[in-house]
């Protein structure tokens, strides 16, 4: 599925990002006898407005099936131009999401699976947890494990860190304007660039 645009009055009467998916992931289509389908939202999380998590619970004919996760990757916008502040486009984690940052609380609520794409997800999502976070200082000149593109096209691995209170951003080495950013970059395996020696000119001595 694609992306889904909308205006603040569309979000009506939710005023943010995780309370209108919320809802949209909560639904009851039973009739009169209990007979039809169900979903419930147990836990979520919409990580920095920028990918929801949640834990749902499906159910049919009133009997709850396991949970598993939903994954919406989130466009969050108050100031558009166009008006159009919110996009989203969603998922579950049978699709093998990307994004695996899913919090630890809501990986505790799913049910069993021998989904391929899930198994492999949710262990994206543990593994992510698991890897310890290191600090970045501003003035760090850093290494990541691979090269990321991004959407102005630009390709690359090294950057200097722009520490500005809890916010970091990157620059590309020797362009002092940092225009990029990385999510849960202090999770990543970059590793420290060493500074390049210094080039000594000797005084030329003549006999």
């Amino acid at each position: 599925m694609g992306w889904l645009s909308m205006p603040l009055s569309s979000m009506f009467p939710h005023t943010g990002p995780k309370a209108y998916l919320d809802a949209q992931f909560t639904y009851d289509n039973r009739d009169a006898d209990g007979k039809g389908k169900a979903l419930r939202v147990i836990a979520s999380s919409c990580l920095r407005n920028k990918v929801w998590y949640a834990a749902v619970v499906p159910s049919t004919d009133g009997t709850d099936e396991p949970a598993f996760a939903a994954v919406c990757l989130v466009s969050w916008n108050p100031r558009a131009k166009d008006g159009f502040v919110f996009a989203y486009k969603d998922m579950t984690e049978h699709a093998g999401p990307c994004e695996a940052e899913c919090p630890e609380r809501i990986l505790s609520l799913l049910g069993d699976t021998d989904d391929p794409g899930a198994l492999d997800w949710r262990r994206r999502c543990l593994e992510r947890l698991a890897t310890p976070v290191r600090p970045l200082e501003h003035g760090m000149h850093i290494r990541l494990p691979s090269k990321v593109t991004f959407v102005d096209g630009y390709e690359g691995d090294e950057f200097i860190v722009h520490k500005r209170g809890r916010k970091i951003s990157l620059a590309i080495p020797g362009n002092s304007y940092p225009k990029y950013r990385i999510g849960n970059l202090r999770k990543w395996a970059w590793t420290l660039v060493p500074p390049k020696p210094e080039t000594r000119v000797h005084k030329t001595v003549f006999g």
